[in-house]
C-alpha cells in the first residue's frame, strides 16, 4: 500500500504527469462515446443539476456546471499567473515581454486568418474563428517535458510566457464576442462585489477568505447576465495582493497559485476534457473532414499556429527587438512554434461558446483533436531530431 502510494505521489510530482492524464481524460471521452457505453456518457453529461437559495436559481444540465463552474477555478488560476508574470515574472519588462508577446499575437492571428479564408463561404461557422487562436498549456508543456534535457530551459519559459499571454487574448476575446443575451440588471449586481473587491485590495486586506466570498457573488451575478461566468475568476485573481504582511514569502496570490495549481492540473482540466473531447466518429468520412469548420480549426492549429509564431518571433529578432531563447536554436524554435499549435483544452473551451449545435461541436472536436495531434507529433519530431540532450546549465544544477 505504501509503495503504490509513493509512486503514485511520484507521477504526480513527474513533469509530464499532468499532459498525460489530459490525455488519458480524452481518450477515455473518445472511447465512451464511440461505445456501448455512448448513451450512458451522454446522459451523465446531461444530468440537471439544480442549486436554490431563496428567489435565486441556477438549474443547468452537469456539463454547463464544469465549463461555467469548474473552468472558473481554471481561469482564476490564469488570472494569478498573468498577475504574477507582469508583476514578477517573465512579462514585468519589455526586455523580458517582447520575444513572447509577438510570438503570441502571431499565434493568434495566423490561426483565425487561416480559419477565416476557409468559412469565407460558410457564414454559419464564422463565430468560430476565435476556436484555433488558443494554446493548451499543460499538454504543451507536458509533451515539451517528456523530451527532457533535448530541450533547453529557456524554450520552456518562452512557451510558458506564449501561453500566457494566449491565455489573456482568449480572455479579451471572450469578453468581447461571445457574450449573448446580456441582462444589465444582473451585471450591474456584479459591479457592487467587483468594487468590494477593490477596496480589499486598496485596503491591504491580506485574507483570503473575503476575496472568494466577494469573487463567488460575482460569479453568480456574471453567469446571470450573459458575460461568460469564467471572466469573473480572472477578475477576481487581479485583485489578490502578490505582497503579504512579511514580503514575498507571505504572498496570498502565490499562496493560492500554489495550493491551486494541482487541483485544476489533475482535477478541472480532466474533467473538462472528459467532458468535451468526447467527438463522435459514427458517420464521419473524408468529405465531413473537408468541411470548412473542421479544416479551418485543424489547419489553423496545425499551419497558422506555427508560422504565426515562428514568423513574428523571426521578425522580433531580425529587427532587434528581442533576441532569440538562451542556447536555442531556430529549428528548435520552429518545433515550439508547432507545439503551440496544441489547442485542445482552450479551443474546446470556445468552441462551446462559439456554436450550441451538437453537430457543429462534433465537427469542433474532431478538428481541436485533429490539428492539435497534428501539431503536437510535428513538434515533437522537429525538437527530437534538431537536438541532443543539453548539458545543463550552472543555475539548473542548483536547482536540480
Amino acid at each position: 500500500m505504501t509503495d503504490a502510494f509513493n509512486r503514485a505521489r511520484q507521477f504526480f510530482r513527474w513533469e509530464p504527469s499532468a499532459g498525460l492524464l489530459l490525455m488519458g481524460a480524452a481518450l477515455l471521452a473518445l472511447i465512451a462515446n464511440n461505445s456501448i457505453a455512448s448513451g450512458l456518457y451522454a446522459g451523465f453529461l446531461s444530468t440537471p443539476v439544480e442549486v436554490q437559495v431563496g428567489a435565486l436559481e441556477i438549474a443547468k444540465p452537469l456539463v454547463l456546471w464544469i465549463n461555467d463552474g469548474l473552468m472558473a477555478v481554471f481561469f482564476f488560476l490564469v488570472g494569478l499567473e498573468i498577475k504574477r508574470e507582469l508583476l514578477q515574472g517573465e512579462l514585468s519588462s519589455f526586455d523580458k515581454a517582447a520575444l513572447p508577446v509577438f510570438a503570441a499575437i502571431g499565434g493568434m492571428a495566423g490561426p483565425a486568418l487561416v480559419f477565416v479564408l476557409l468559412n469565407l463561404d460558410s457564414p454559419e461557422t464564422l463565430n468560430g474563428w476565435a476556436i484555433p487562436a488558443a494554446t493548451d498549456i499543460a499538454f504543451a508543456l507536458g509533451v515539451l517535458a517528456l523530451l527532457g534535457s533535448r530541450v533547453p530551459s529557456s524554450l520552456k519559459i518562452l512557451l510558458l510566457a506564449v501561453a500566457i499571454i494566449d491565455d489573456l487574448g482568449a480572455i479579451i476575446i471572450i469578453a468581447m464576442f461571445y457574450t449573448s443575451n446580456l441582462s444589465l440588471m444582473a451585471l450591474s449586481m456584479a459591479v457592487i462585489p467587483f468594487i468590494g473587491l477593490i477596496l480589499l485590495n486598496r485596503s491591504g486586506v491580506k485574507t483570503i477568505a473575503p476575496y472568494v466570498i466577494l469573487g463567488t457573488i460575482m460569479w453568480v451575478c456574471v453567469l446571470k447576465s450573459g458575460v461568460h461566468a469564467t471572466l469573473a475568476g480572472v477578475i477576481t485573481a487581479l485583485a489578490i495582493p502578490i505582497h503579504g504582511k512579511q514580503g514575498d514569502d507571505h504572498s496570498p496570490l502565490l499562496k493560492m497559485e500554489h495550493g491551486l495549481q494541482p487541483w485544476v492540473a489533475f482535477m478541472i482540466v480532466p474533467i473538462f476534457a472528459f467532458a468535451n473531447a468526447g467527438v463522435s466518429f459514427s458517420g464521419i468520412t473524408l468529405d465531413s473532414i473537408m468541411a470548412p469548420l473542421p479544416l479551418g480549426i485543424a489547419l489553423g492549429l496545425f499551419i497558422g499556429k506555427q508560422i504565426g509564431v515562428f514568423g513574428m518571433i523571426y521578425l522580433a529578432v531580425k529587427i532587434g527587438l528581442a533576441k532569440l531563447p538562451d542556447r536555442a536554436t531556430w529549428p528548435q524554435v520552429y518545433g515550439l512554434a508547432c507545439l503551440t499549435g496544441i489547442g485542445f483544452t482552450m479551443s474546446l473551451f470556445i468552441g462551446t461558446l462559439a456554436f450550441d449545435d451538437a453537430t457543429l461541436m462534433n465537427d469542433v472536436r474532431l478538428g481541436v483533436i485533429l490539428g492539435s495531434l497534428g501539431s503536437g507529433l510535428l513538434g515533437v519530431a522537429l525538437l527530437l531530431f534538431s537536438t541532443r540532450p543539453a548539458p545543463a546549465t550552472q543555475a539548473e544544477v542548483k536547482t536540480a
